[in-house]
């Protein structure tokens, strides 16, 4: 098949969604068919492009047998709500031009849309009906829904009232692809509630790579980089944005400067770092670093003894952080937080410990409680391990897409 795939983020972003449908697209590729990427210039997590990357035209080139055509778009150092929309509007005007010159180079047999950014379906869905070819939108998160719950824009005035209304219209216009899937059956059943009919809707997880992260038996070589000498970690790496939450991990670090025995660290780039290290000023039990190399994700993972994941409150069933499925890869157990019944919580029942959402003291709590039980911890970081083994394998979720995907085609 030849397919065109539109998505904002790709590879080389180390995290979020650019991994996914970098994985994706390989995949596709390495199974035969032809695979072109209309995407943004790298920028994330920092919202930064990188010198390389920079310039204002687009460039079109290989990679790993995927031809990837890479447009110049705004990026807001400081992403508040209106600064984010004229981003994400920036990559609809560049990939309008952008996917017409690709589909008279080579007529896609489907077109593939990711969302975030839910606007590329703009772009992909007039593709799709123009050529009169299927249209499969992704749906790594209900961004609508996330830009409010995030205090990004706010509902609550007659302005922020009217783009909500208007934002969820162009939702459930945009949801009208062939297919729909996303990435947990709690984010499938929202998509049901948007009226999308059952038989569109498919899920599609992130994967784990359980090949690359495997557990660790001796201790990892960042102890002695980063001079750690406690015997317990406690890690988050990943974005450091508004929906994460991280200041519960500051305040969980003041509760337990206590403990000599515990470090935290976090790992990441994002617009809210500085604010998040600026609130650890002065504690010696947290130390910050820039996000680590892929081909030593499994050493810094297996650093934690216990792995960290808090979302802020309304978040937990918007998204299911990909980042969990390597945390649970590295066989070590989790705290997170989300309300109960919530997709996250559910995913992280048996392999690791949830508490409320914004409450540090029971985030404490739960941290101490698995460093001081290390039966329990290796009891539920072993059962994480085998779930990541059993429902995150990357070969069976996109061997069975691609098969799900030419079912479409055809």
């Amino acid at each position: 098949m030849n397919i065109l795939v539109i998505g904002l983020n790709y590879a080389p972003e180390p995290v979020g969604i650019g991994p996914y449908t970098t994985g994706m697209a390989e995949a596709l590729a390495d199974a035969g068919h032809r695979v072109t990427v209309v995407c943004a210039r790298p920028y994330y997590p920092s919202w930064s492009v990188p010198i390389a990357h920079r310039g204002r035209r687009a460039r079109r080139y290989s990679e790993q047998g995927v031809t990837v055509v890479r447009l110049p778009i705004y990026v807001p150092a400081k992403p508040d709500g209106p600064r984010r929309l004229l981003h994400h509007l920036s990559f609809v005007a560049a990939a309008i031009p952008a996917v017409i010159a690709e589909a008279r180079r080579r007529r896609p047999d489907v077109v593939v849309a990711v969302a975030p950014s839910l606007l590329s379906s703009v772009v992909a869905r007039g593709a799709a009906r123009l050529l009169g070819v299927p249209l499969w939108l992704h749906v790594q998160d209900f961004e609508v829904e996330a830009v409010f719950a995030t205090g990004l824009l706010s509902g609550k005035s007659l302005l922020g009232g009217l783009l909500s209304r208007l934002a969820q219209g162009f939702e459930r216009w945009s949801f009208g692809a062939d297919r729909v899937s996303t990435i947990s059956p709690q984010t499938c059943a929202r998509l049901a509630g948007r009226g999308v009919a059952l038989r569109k809707i498919i899920e599609l997880r992130n994967w784990a790579a359980v090949d690359e992260i495997v557990p660790l038996s001796e201790a990892s070589a960042y102890r002695a980089e980063w001079g750690i000498d406690r015997p317990h970690v406690a890690v988050y790496s990943g974005s450091i944005a508004n929906k994460q939450g991280l200041g519960l991990i500051v305040a969980a670090a003041q509760r337990l400067q206590h403990r000599r025995d515990l470090a935290f660290v976090i790992c990441g780039e994002g617009p809210q770092r500085a604010a998040i290290m600026a609130a650890a000023a002065g504690l010696d039990n947290i130390q910050f670093h820039a996000l680590q190399p892929r081909e030593r994700l499994s050493d810094l993972l297996g650093l934690a003894s216990v792995h960290l994941l808090p979302q802020i409150a309304g978040a937990a069933d918007l998204l299911l952080p990909s980042k969990l499925t390597n945390m649970l890869a590295s066989g070590r157990p989790v705290v997170a937080t989300a309300a109960s019944g919530t997709g996250l919580a559910q995913e992280v029942e048996g392999c690791g410990i949830v508490t409320a959402p914004g409450n540090a003291d029971a985030f404490a709590a739960a941290i101490e409680r698995l460093v001081d039980d290390p039966q329990l911890g290796a009891r539920l970081g072993q059962e994480g391990r085998r779930r990541a083994e059993e429902r995150w394998s990357q070969s069976q979720i996109l061997g069975r897409f691609e098969r799900q995907l030419r079912e479409l085609v055809a």
